[in-house]
């Protein structure tokens, strides 16, 4: 399984990105796919999920109502729009692929290589 993550960049707070994370290699294990990102000095926070088989999402706090979480099968990809970023959404995004629904970072198997998100002020 391999995990292909970007759409990163600078922006300036109130702008959209859409991320994207195209996958190859699905199997059984990889039906649940997430957003997680990290700030400099922090731990790896969920951001994002959804299940491929059922499309079920689900959201942190801090991003529901901005954020969309989506999947397109064909193009084995999921994207995350973000829209009305803030600098508190700075971080470095990175998507990940498991068996289990969870927010917890451990219990993804695999990473994709991470994309820089920066809202400017």
């Amino acid at each position: 399984v391999q995990l292909q993550a970007s759409g990163g960049g600078l922006v300036q707070a109130g702008d959209s990105l859409r991320l994207s994370c195209v996958v190859s290699g699905l199997t059984v294990r990889t039906n649940v796919m997430a957003w997680f990102r990290q700030a400099p000095g922090k731990e790896r926070e969920f951001v994002s999920r959804i299940t491929w088989r059922e499309g079920k999402k689900d959201y942190a706090d801090s991003v529901k109502g901005r954020f969309t979480i989506s999947r397109d099968a064909a193009k084995k990809t999921v994207y995350l729009q973000m829209s009305g970023l803030k600098p508190e959404d700075t971080a470095v995004y990175y998507c990940g692929t498991g068996p289990v629904v969870t927010t917890r970072p451990e219990l993804f198997e695999e990473w994709g290589q991470g994309t820089q998100v920066t809202v400017s002020s």
